[in-house]
């Protein structure tokens, strides 16, 4: 290669070079953002399919000026196309009165009614010579024998007993008031021993009519029931105070539930509530709500029931779960269903439906739910139509034209179908 070619080569380098410098020290200058738009919005694109080029649309212009929901948060009135409305399932329903039933479920443990509730004890001490009700579970009536006991107390009172009624027969007749008064006073303070101690009539009579001193003295049954606890043994020594049965009368029972604090106002003493069991769902047993307790736990932030039932046949057993239900009637109010109702926060939103595709939405007020309906306090009247199925989708779609309407001066980005 000859000297000239290269020096040739190198001044084009140099050339090529200053030109560069001066081309990147000069600023930018970019076309107004609607026209780059535009230009955007008028190319076509081969590299992306048809369906990605269509903008995806559900609602349409706005038919009229906005409501004052606006204000609040909420879009105004929106189109939709009635076929779209049908392909997305929306459904309609008036708002209407009807009568209304709050339902409240709950599991309570079956417990013993308190005030038919014994227990067995003696006043003195003594040993148990033998047992006639041997056996947890066992029924037992209203002064039935339970077991004999020897004491040496209750020798000794028989014995004062015997002695006061014969010093009453041979003084009674004295011609000294005073001394017939002591003596029956004397055998009315021994008798009075003997009921004190719990030891019936029929026995005292007995006592009397044999005269003969007993080794051993029976004690009865205080109620008729079915004994849950015994501690009594053949044999055993005794003092005084000693709980040696527990006996409970299991034809009436109680059931304890807890109610949440939120529900507490609807339940009123006497309302009566259905009663099942989870092994027999078939069976509904009966009762009615006996107290309500003054009390609530801090902590699950419930208050204690007690519902009472009859259970004559024993179905209902202590520490038992059951199922318990009750229905309060709330009387005939403008419900609409709650599925028609958009939770937003603190407000709630419905659509109400003018025909043609037109649809608004309004804020309303709710009262009590029961079950799948919603009471309306403000905001909607009888008659009116709402959207009852599909509203997450209208409100979302309704929300987002909102905010695309509001982007002004990006042309292009205009939803249409």
């Amino acid at each position: 290669m000859t000297r000239q070619r290269l020096i040739g080569m190198g001044i084009v380098l140099i050339a090529a070079g200053a030109a560069l410098v001066w081309l990147m020290s000069r600023p930018v200058v970019l076309p107004p953002a609607d026209s780059r738009q535009d230009e955007m919005a008028g190319m076509d694109m081969p590299w992306m399919g048809k369906e990605q080029q269509k903008k995806p649309a559900l609602v349409e212009e706005a038919v009229g000026p906005g409501t004052p929901l606006e204000s609040e948060g909420v879009p105004g009135i929106v189109t939709i196309a009635p076929d779209r409305l049908q392909t997305i399932g929306v459904k309609y329903e008036p708002v209407a009165r009807r009568p209304l039933e709050k339902i409240i479920r709950t599991v309570g443990r079956v417990a013993v009614d308190e005030r038919k509730l014994a227990k067995v004890t003696i006043k003195f001490h003594g040993w148990i010579e033998q047992l006639f009700v041997s056996a947890t579970g066992d029924h037992v009536k209203k002064g039935q024998q339970l077991f004999t006991i020897y004491s040496p107390d209750l020798v000794a009172t028989q014995e004062e007993y015997l002695l006061a009624l014969q010093g009453r027969k041979q003084m009674g007749e004295s011609e000294f008031p005073e001394v017939a008064r002591g003596s029956q006073d004397l055998l009315e303070a021994t008798k009075r021993r003997f009921q004190l101690w719990d030891i019936t009539d029929d026995h005292i009579r007995e006592l009397e009519k044999t005269g003969k001193v007993l080794k051993t003295l029976p004690i009865h049954s205080p109620i008729t029931g079915t004994v849950i606890k015994k501690d009594a043994l053949a044999g055993a020594h005794v003092d005084p105070g000693q709980e040696l049965y527990t006996i409970a009368d299991l034809s009436h029972i109680w059931i304890l539930a807890d109610i949440y604090e939120y529900e507490l106002s609807f339940v009123k003493k006497d309302q009566k509530a259905a009663v099942t069991l989870s092994y027999d769902p078939s069976t509904v047993l009966t009762g009615h709500v006996g107290f309500i307790y003054p009390t609530l736990d801090p902590k699950t932030r419930t208050a204690k029931v007690r519902f009472e039932l009859d259970n004559r046949d024993e179905t209902l057993k202590p520490d038992m779960y059951a199922n318990v239900e009750l229905r309060v009637s709330l009387g005939t109010r403008l419900a609409i269903p709650q599925e028609a109702v958009i939770e937003s926060g603190q407000k709630q939103v419905v659509f109400l439906h003018h025909g043609g595709g037109k649809l608004e939405p309004r804020l309303i007020k709710t009262g009590v739910k029961t079950g799948e309906w919603s009471e309306v306090l403000e905001g909607l009247k009888e008659g009116e139509h709402i959207v009852t199925s599909a509203n997450f989708l209208i409100d979302s779609e309704s929300r987002l034209k909102s905010v695309v309407e509001g982007m002004g001066g990006m042309p292009g980005m205009k939803m249409k179908d």
